[in-house]
């Protein structure tokens, strides 16, 4: 990244001292605060409709409740722009906002812990709706608090220990609730873990006030208010808002249920099962899932759009508030916006295409235990180290070198699974496999969320940060549905003396027991299965090259220097004057 001359590189000392500092502390909690009401909306309020009796189909709907984490964008510039009355004199812009969602979740989550879903089901699906949204709204202002609050230097670091916070958040309701409503009853469990929210209220009360927000201006001269015209304009607009939320929120989430049903209540029952099925088919769904978020993307811009021949309030408004950050990020950045929209939505994509881990797992002769014990407890310790890692190189080395690092990370890690494939059902290959690419998952997450996190502006953050994050998993979304075909295609062609043939001789070695259930499964001898594996792995790190190569050319050019770092280097340079 070119740009003058640059401040010394802090020691590693100083780098560590930054997760002691006030700020990093604050995104502990915050991002317990943040995970919390996820798990309990998602996963675990599902065993307690179980637990009543209720249908799995009807279990599954509820996970529609967190819809709203996949299109916060849509809102976030409503955070980016509103006052909270009084709170905000008080409290600053972002910690006034974050105060009052915490608020609003602590009552949903109490009031879902009054519900009964035997005899009030849909309140209770209400106030689980609810709890989502609040949530994700939190979730916008607490990742616009960190970027406004801290200089791009701590952003890894703070990322760092927000996720740790997270995955704190993820053990607490998944393991309190549960071991309370055993003991006692649900209604207590989750009345309790809405009272552990105050551990983020802490936070929020802790945390030191953001710089100045501004809150940029809507130019409407000239245009005098009209209510009678203006109201059914806003509501017609919202409208399509609302059901370009949901077409995207759909297609993220891989959930066609709210519109099902909506086709279902306009008296259409086949057209809802028809959607229904191409929705969830494999693995074409998945590009009817992409359709939905398209279309969704094509609808809310027209909500936005100002009325053909007529300039009106609320096409200004709303132009202005969807549109303003995306013009300012393209007016930065010019022609190599594109590119770093590209490398956002490609640096993850080796991770997101590794769908098909635990059949891997299952093939190569482990039990499910082992599987659970290697990866859901030491992946768990080695993922937060990677995320330690990462926030501590975005200190110690700077934020593009540990983004460069990253972007070799998750390919080179791929290998490691080549070699247990071949090693077959060894546990101790398993935990270094595991090991290595969690370590190299969480390094990688962290420079991202860093490097997203610098692209933003100050009076847009909010906006920006929250489209940048659903826009990264996309491509990966749409490969990843071709992971099982890959793998079975290379199997076969091994079977069958084609390219892949000479690969089996990998596998003269190879325990007797891996991949012992090959033919049966997938109608492919045990070396031929080895072989399609291993075709993935290679595959999975290959599709990393074009975000290594996109990185060098981020890296080099003049304008990628972020408004964060400017914006710090004149804070120095003020501070030295």
């Amino acid at each position: 990244m070119s740009g003058g001359a640059t401040s010394p590189k802090p020691g590693v000392l100083s780098a560590l001292a930054v997760y002691l500092e006030r700020r990093s502390l604050v995104m502990l909690a915050l991002g317990f605060a943040s995970g919390l009401p996820n798990l309990l909306i998602f996963d675990t309020l599902s065993a307690w409709l179980r637990d009543a009796g209720l249908s799995l189909e009807v279990i599954a709907v509820f996970g529609l409740a967190t819809l709203a984490y996949s299109a916060k964008f849509i809102w976030a510039p409503l955070v980016d722009r509103t006052e909270v009355p009084i709170l905000t004199k008080w409290l600053g812009h972002r910690r006034s906002w974050m105060l009052v969602t915490q608020a609003l979740i602590v009552l949903g989550l109490w009031l879902v812990a009054g519900s009964d879903p035997t005899s009030g089901l849909g309140m209770m699906a209400l106030f689980a709706v609810f709890v989502g949204f609040m949530g994700a709204t939190q979730d916008i202002v607490i990742d616009a608090w960190r970027i406004e609050a801290a200089p791009q230097t701590e952003q890894g670091a703070l990322a760092a220990s927000y996720q740790w916070g997270y995955r704190f958040a993820t053990i607490a309701a998944g393991a309190i609730p549960l071991v309370l409503a055993e003991q006692f009853s649900w209604h207590l469990s989750y009345a309790v873990m809405g009272a552990l929210m105050l551990i983020g209220v802490a936070g929020v009360l802790g945390a030191p006030r953001e710089a100045a927000h501004q809150i940029r201006p809507i130019h409407a001269e000239g245009l005098a208010a009209r209510p009678a015209r203006e109201i059914p304009e806003w509501i017609g607009r919202l409208l399509l808002f609302v059901i370009g939320a949901v077409l995207v929120g759909s297609g993220l989430a891989a959930n066609a249920s709210i519109l099902s049903a909506g086709l279902s209540a306009l008296g259409q029952p086949e057209a809802a099962a028809n959607l229904a099925a191409a929705w969830t088919a494999k693995p074409a769904g998945v590009f009817v899932q992409l359709l939905g978020v398209l279309a969704g993307g094509l609808v809310i811009v027209l909500a936005a759009m100002p009325l053909p021949g007529a300039k009106t309030r609320p096409g200004v408004y709303l132009g202005a508030a969807l549109g303003d950050p995306l013009k300012d990020f393209f007016a930065r950045y010019g022609r190599t916006a594109g590119m770093i929209l590209a490398l956002i939505c490609l640096y993850r994509l080796t991770d997101f295409v590794l769908n098909i881990m635990n059949p891997f797992y299952l093939d190569l002769g482990f039990s499910k235990t082992q599987i659970a014990e290697v990866r859901k407890v030491f992946g768990v310790i080695a993922t937060m180290a990677g995320v330690f890692l990462g926030g501590f190189a975005v200190v110690r080395l700077g934020l593009m070198r540990a983004l460069i690092i990253g972007a070799f990370a998750g390919p080179l890690s791929q290998f490691m699974f080549v070699w247990l494939a071949i090693a077959g059902p060894d546990v101790g290959v398993l935990v270094a496999a595991i090991g290595v690419d969690n370590i190299c998952a969480g390094f990688a997450g962290t420079c991202l969320i860093a490097y997203m996190s610098s692209l933003t502006r100050v009076g847009f953050t909010a906006t920006q940060y929250a489209l940048f994050s659903s826009l990264y998993s996309l491509p990966g979304k749409l490969l990843a549905s071709q992971s099982g075909r890959v793998v079975e295609s290379a199997a076969k062609s091994a079977d069958t003396g084609g390219a892949f043939a000479g690969l089996k001789a990998l596998f003269a070695n190879t325990p007797a027991e891996a991949f012992a259930a090959a033919v049966a499964k997938s109608n492919v001898s045990p070396a031929a299965l080895g072989t399609g594996y291993i075709v993935f792995f290679t595959y999975s790190a290959l599709l990393g090259i074009a975000a290594i190569v996109l990185v060098f050319l981020v890296a080099a050019q003049p304008s990628t220097k972020s408004s964060v770092e400017s914006e710090a280097e004149a804070e120095t340079k003020t501070a030295a004057a």
